[in-house]
């Protein structure tokens, strides 16, 4: 059954957007959306925690490089079904590529493409920090807090 689809646009430039922009805009929201979810999921992306926002921000900048390198890698990579997948013996499986699916097959094309550097080498166990020295304790940070504490009743609204 068909229904109709309804766009609202805010804001001061809606005049200026027009129909098709708007649903073209909306049709891509599926692949942020997806990106997210899977960059969260797989790529670890909320895994990292720390009080210093420039290093969160370079951790979010590592994880959708990983993203592009599966997006570039997804024409090298062979199409590992799982036993329980039900597409096993789809005749374009190898055409409609996820991510997850180039991600399964990643270490494979990493070992026939190789490496740039060197191997690391052994260097014996570290001596670790020499004893008598302590660490700079970290200066304390303000806690964000995102929500209210709590909703004002309606009388306090009124």
């Amino acid at each position: 059954m068909w229904r109709p689809m309804w766009l609202i646009i805010f804001g001061e430039q809606r005049e200026q957007i027009s129909l098709t922009v708007a649903y073209q805009s909306f049709r891509q929201r599926f692949d942020v959306e997806h990106l997210h979810r899977f960059s969260k999921q797989r790529l670890l992306m909320t895994k990292y925690q720390t009080p210093e926002v420039k290093h969160e921000e370079n951790w979010i900048r590592l994880v959708m490089l990983a993203y592009v390198e599966l997006w570039a890698a997804r024409k090298l990579a062979t199409y590992l079904p799982r036993p329980w997948e039900r597409y096993q013996d789809t005749p374009n499986h190898q055409t409609l590529m996820s991510p997850s699916a180039v991600q399964r097959d990643f270490q494979r094309i990493i070992s026939e493409i190789g490496k740039p550097g060197n191997s690391p080498k052994h260097r014996g166990i570290a001596p670790g920090r020499s004893s008598g020295k302590t660490q700079t304790k970290r200066t304390p940070q303000p806690v964000v807090e995102s929500k209210p504490k709590s909703l004002p009743t309606k009388q306090e609204a009124a």
